[in-house]
């Protein structure tokens, strides 16, 4: 059986991880996580008795691969693998999906969790279209390329009314939304939803023509970034 372990946004925001999840979680004696560090200490919040280092941590993100052999012999034992994401929900814009793939391919149960989704919370709280809408990572650091990569979305937007999202890495995030003002035009529609679930937790959608005018410091703020054309 492979869990799939939804983990807070922000700091001290634990309570927005389900109560039935805790017995859960006190369980599991092998991980998959992004960062081990990150991961004993949410572990030891959700319940200090749980002894860590009995505990199997497996690395998985964008520079280490799934180590197949390894979690395909845990797999074959019928053993319980936990999967857990630095922020939010496991597998969800998120290297631990390769993790999943291998535990559909070995035929074992995938049970997923839910808890907060940067994602989703930003599409619920912009009052865009949530019938129809696009998560696009990462955009080009560079411009022109980032410029275009911009405007795209913008087009796109208003072609299919649809809703884009796209993140930034968090020190850049100023630069990001100083390069969507410029680009796009006036009437376009603007959501930052920042620090999510966090004590200075912002969700605030306007024009990029009112954004113009409005000072704001998204310096090293977890951001998503939603657009509406």
């Amino acid at each position: 059986m492979l869990h799939l372990i939804p983990t807070p946004l922000a700091e001290n925001a634990l309570h927005t991880i389900a109560p039935y999840l805790h017995p859960i979680i006190a369980e599991i004696k092998i991980w998959c996580v992004e960062d081990i560090r990150t991961a004993r200490r949410f572990l030891k919040s959700i319940n200090k008795s749980i002894d860590i280092d009995t505990l199997t941590f497996y690395i998985v993100n964008k520079d280490t691969p799934v180590d197949v052999q390894q979690l395909t012999a845990h797999f074959n034992a019928n053993q319980i693998v936990g999967l857990m994401s630095e922020a939010g929900c496991a597998a969800v814009a998120d290297p631990g999906s390769d993790v999943v793939a291998l535990a559909q391919k070995c035929n074992v149960q995938v049970v997923p969790h839910l808890g907060p989704n940067s994602i989703l919370m930003a599409l619920m709280g912009s009052g865009f279209n949530g019938q129809k809408f696009t998560f696009h990572g990462y955009l080009p650091i560079k411009n022109p390329d980032r410029k275009l990569a911009i405007k795209k979305l913008e087009t796109e937007s208003i072609a299919n009314n649809c809703t884009q999202l796209f993140i930034e890495t968090p020190y850049r995030n100023n630069q990001m939304l100083e390069e969507i003002i410029s680009t796009c035009h006036a009437s376009t529609k603007i959501c930052i939803a920042m620090h999510l679930t966090g004590q200075d937790e912002l969700i605030k959608t306007k024009t990029v023509a009112e954004w113009k005018k409005t000072t704001i410091d998204l310096h090293k703020k977890p951001v998503v970034f939603v657009l509406m054309g």
